[in-house]
């Protein structure tokens, strides 16, 4: 199985390569050229866009609705409705649709910041449901998709709360789903404005990059999937040393297993698990599929994989970045790697028969989602009982080498932050068992499975919070921020530590130490930004 993944990662690097030699961009592959309004003219969108302009002229521009679904969002809520609203479009071919579901003060903001914008001349819509969040992000994007005024698009942006779209991201976007009929979605990439916030972000910046700058554009030239375990395209193959501490070296196997098992949820061919924001869907597309549902927590690959088996095709365009924001406190991080650790697992077990009955997925496609299987069992299952059973030898080669190998691939992705990769490393080590409690909760669909709580976004709240001189210290229940789980494995991967500094002779306990501070560390929450009175 290890030697499964490194021949993965090493097709991706030649695939990389050829497309880099080839000019294999999405722009030679896919007809893109620039929509023309009546006049023949291209390039003068802001008089008549959502930028404020007035004015029609845009009969040849597809009819546009940006959504943007919010849940409390008082930090960012107007960086994203801004955005959306300065959007170069012509003004009567673009509506954004405000999606709110806030509960708190952030209902009448945002409503505010919508009146504000449509006194500007942008056709903004605020729209709040009543009786609750039902279905979460999916339900507020189906029912804001049933609106008469929606109806009658052609074409669907979505952009979460933190997400900023430049004003060209249409015009870039666009031109591909106009000129190619089988596309269904266009997929923009990610671009992280707090990625220097702590340690912590640049780390998520190493794993999201790679997943970007590699297995995106590979998967996107190549027709194969979108991968959409974006936050675990990590080794930590340093963790598989000796028989000494083989617990400690399992966690790794786990973080390689449950990629694995979020992997086979997706198909080589025109299989693409999409991320639900920065990206434009064909609305006839959508509407086929059967359009949003809430059955799990990742309801944008569940609508990607749906359109997938129907034969619909995908884009990703890397050149188009749109700014977001990764979470910087670790109680938001945790949360949000619940919740794409746990959703896909959960989408796997309701979607497996329909892939094994579909035609349009080859046999070779069904056995290369039966090998990851094959692969999660092995780093999940059989890599741990054979600390049960000490006459059961694995190969170094397979337990060391390769997956340290993949780690250091795993990096090329953000050369800025190569010499953090030790660091990368035992933090990814640390969150592969937060994750596959995740991903065995989404597999039984456990008491947690569909839990959604809201990433939380800062924003500016470190400049408008941060106490000053004389301020009192915000007091803080040790009891919250202490994870118990983590520093018991800190306490067993000590132990071991020291037994082998004790009777070792390979000195293993190098290792063994550094993984059980990257524990306790975390287990006692001195991790990411800290938010006072947050």
């Amino acid at each position: 199985m290890s030697a499964m993944l490194l021949a993965e990662k090493a097709y991706m690097a030649a695939a990389v390569l050829a497309m880099r030699l080839l000019g294999r961009r999405p722009e030679r592959r896919y007809r893109c050229e620039p929509i023309r309004d009546r006049d023949g003219d291209d390039d003068d969108l802001e008089a008549g866009g959502g930028g404020g302009g007035g004015g029609g002229g845009g009969a040849a521009y597809p009819m546009v609705l940006v959504q943007i679904p919010m849940y409390n969002e008082r930090e960012v809520y107007q960086v994203s409705i801004g955005a959306a609203c300065g959007l170069a479009w012509p003004a009567d071919r673009i509506i954004v649709q405000v999606l709110d579901d806030s509960t708190d003060l952030a209902v009448k903001l945002v409503r505010a910041e919508c009146e504000r914008w449509a006194g500007k001349g942008v056709d903004v819509r605020y729209e709040a449901r009543g009786g609750g969040r039902r279905g979460y992000k999916a339900g507020a994007l189906r029912e804001g998709m049933g609106l008469a005024y929606a109806r009658g698009c052609d074409l669907v942006a979505v952009f979460y709360a933190d997400f900023q779209p430049d004003p060209d991201f249409l015009r870039r976007a666009v031109p591909f789903l106009l000129h190619n009929p089988d596309l269904a979605l266009v997929q923009a990439r990610w671009k992280f404005v707090n990625a220097d916030e702590c340690l912590m972000t640049r780390m998520q910046e190493m794993s999201l990059d790679y997943h970007f700058t590699v297995e995106q554009e590979v998967g996107s030239s190549t027709h194969a999937f979108f991968d959409r375990s974006l936050e675990s395209k990590i080794g930590g193959g340093l963790s598989h040393i000796s028989k000494s501490y083989e617990i400690a070296s399992c966690l790794h196997s786990i973080t390689l297993g449950h990629n694995r098992i979020r992997r086979g949820i997706l198909i080589y061919g025109r299989l693409c698990g999409g991320f639900g924001t920065a990206g434009v869907w064909r609305i006839s597309a959508l509407n086929e599929v059967g359009g949003w549902k809430d059955r799990t927590t990742v309801e944008d690959m569940d609508l990607a994989v749906r359109a997938s088996l129907k034969g619909w095709k995908f884009v990703f365009l890397g050149d188009i970045m749109v700014k977001s924001e990764l979470p910087s406190t670790l109680k938001a991080y945790r949360y949000q790697q619940h919740r794409w650790s746990c959703g896909p697992a959960n989408l796997f077990r309701k979607i497996l028969m329909d892939i094994v009955r579909n035609k349009k997925v080859t046999l070779w496609k069904k056995i290369h989602i039966i090998a990851h299987i094959v692969a999660f069992v092995f780093y999940c299952i059989v890599i741990p009982a054979t600390v049960l059973v000490p006459e059961v030898e694995i190969p170094k080669w397979g337990s060391v080498y390769i997956p340290t190998i993949i780690t250091l691939l795993n990096a090329v992705g953000t050369p800025r932050s190569v010499h953090l990769i030790v660091f990368w490393v035992l933090f990814e080590n640390v969150m592969s068992l937060h994750r596959t409690k995740a991903t065995f909760i989404g597999l039984l669909e456990a008491g947690r499975v569909n839990e959604w709580v809201v990433t939380e976004k800062l924003g500016d709240a470190l400049r408008v919070k941060m106490p000053g001189k004389g301020s009192k210290k915000p007091c803080v229940r040790i009891g919250d921020r202490l994870l118990f789980l983590e520093l018991g494995v800190a306490a067993y991967l000590f132990f071991c530590g020291c037994y082998d500094a004790a009777f070792g002779n390979n000195h293993y306990y190098i290792f063994l130490f550094l993984q059980s501070i990257a524990f306790f560390v975390v287990g006692v929450g001195y991790v990411g930004t800290f938010v006072p009175y947050s």
